[in-house]
């Protein structure tokens, strides 16, 4: 394999959820912004905006959503949102028709534009010596998020960005053999897909067992499962409020 000092910082992303007693400066967290907005963005749109909450009570309220308290201990958050609505304001300023930014299409695209912008927030966090954890778990109540960030119509809510300085280094988690998750031209599972999932699932449990926070026994296949076995009612009405955001409409 290659190896650069950015090629390093990506190999050895880490999640982190137990942070120093130290806030980010404005100076830090303009940075960060700034390296969202040089990320790529579909048809050059830019069709997503960045929170930041900075009130304790909208991160109390915020760790109910998710069940993460400890978010509540982070230097800064973020929550980045695909937003069509400031587009809408262009369009209606140009009395021109906004029926396309209601659609699927376009919700994808602020989706995308989101969710590569959080990347590149993170790596730009990890290389100022910065950790965090990516969260999708802001998902869990998005009615009440809407509210609490008063979010207008064509926006809704994609990830959280929880960062800060690390308080400790877990172990790195090994991931899926690559043969498993890269193929040339057409999808298609290696045919030692059941061996090198057999030999993941033991590099899984081993880690789990080993590591020095919270070892537990559990295996990848084990975690897939326990995904599956969780309450349906859970973000079940995510449609519902996506279409109440505005989006979506055919």
């Amino acid at each position: 394999m290659l190896h650069n000092e950015i090629l390093d910082l990506l190999s050895h992303h880490r999640s982190i959820r137990h942070f120093r007693n130290q806030q980010l400066t404005r100076e830090q967290v303009d940075t960060l912004i700034q390296a969202a907005q040089h990320a790529s963005t579909s048809t050059f749109s830019q069709q997503y905006s960045i929170i930041s909450l900075t009130q304790p009570d909208a991160k109390k309220e915020l760790a109910e959503i998710t069940g993460h308290h400890w978010l509540q201990n982070s230097g800064h958050y973020f929550v980045v949102v695909a937003d069509q609505y400031r587009n809408l304001q262009i369009a209606q300023a140009n009395d021109v028709d906004p029926y396309i930014l209601r659609t699927a299409d376009k919700f994808f695209a602020g989706i995308f534009d989101a969710t590569i912008a959080t990347e590149n927030i993170m790596v730009a966090a990890e290389s100022m010596g910065l950790g965090g954890t990516i969260m999708g778990s802001i998902l869990n109540d998005t009615s009440r998020l809407i509210k609490l960030l008063k979010l207008p119509e064509l926006t809704f809510p994609v990830l959280g960005i929880a960062l800060g300085y690390p308080a400790s280094q877990p172990e790195l988690k090994p991931r899926l053999p690559m043969s498993e998750i890269h193929f040339d031209d057409t999808y298609q599972l290696s045919s030692n897909f059941k061996a090198d999932l057999s030999r993941y699932d033991q590099l899984v449990s081993n880690y789990y067992q080993e590591r020095g926070q919270n070892n537990r026994i559990e295996t990848f296949s084990h975690h897939i499962i326990s995904e599956l076995g969780r309450n349906r009612e859970q973000r079940a009405d995510l449609i519902k409020n996506i279409r109440e955001q505005g989006f979506i409409i055919k």
